[in-house]
């Protein structure tokens, strides 16, 4: 079983393990409301984002899989986080599957790092998971979102409510 995340690399990233050396500039991220804008409509007070953080690490030991940093390959600076995850959202769709999610600081949103990131992460999975379908939910408005899905594979197949509203859901098969 794995228990804490493999560091990837790509081009421009380094897909790394989320330490306490990162904490500050989640915190701050998260706090952004151009970050929260389509996850969960506002944000993220420290103590919601410490949960979060914690989470994020945490599913490793109980799934093999969980979140990862996404950090510039050149410099460090942390620039987003994201991964697969199981966050118990009460939305039977997703129910037994990985959800993939990602998310970049609003300065570097816009330039390809979500599909960078992601192609990576999926790419790993792959290779290292039993699950032959992953899924994912976006908010409908979010298009740049809904982009950076259909790039990665994944293919609309219906709507839910979550707690902070309706999402849209997507899932990605592996290819055999």
């Amino acid at each position: 079983m794995i228990k804490s995340a493999p560091t990837l690399t790509t081009d421009r990233l380094t897909i790394a393990p989320m330490t306490l050396d990162h904490w500050e500039n989640y915190a701050t991220a998260w706090a952004d409301p151009r970050m929260t804008q389509f996850i969960g409509g506002k944000p993220r007070t420290r103590n919601e984002s410490w949960g979060k953080f914690l989470q994020g690490n945490g599913m490793w030991s109980l799934f093999s899989y969980g979140y990862w940093s996404f950090l510039d390959r050149d410099t460090g600076g942390f620039l987003g986080n994201g991964g697969l995850a199981q966050f118990e959202r009460g939305i039977p769709a997703l129910e037994g599957y990985p959800e993939a999610g990602w998310a970049f600081a609003p300065d570097f949103s816009g330039r390809g790092l979500a599909t960078e990131a992601m192609t990576a992460i999926l790419d790993w999975a792959d290779s290292n998971l039993a699950d032959s379908e992953i899924r994912c939910i976006i908010d409908p408005d979010n298009i740049a979102s809904c982009n950076v899905a259909e790039k990665l594979g994944f293919s609309y197949f219906g709507e839910a409510k979550d707690p902070v509203g309706r999402v849209s859901l997507f899932r990605r098969r592996r290819a055999d």
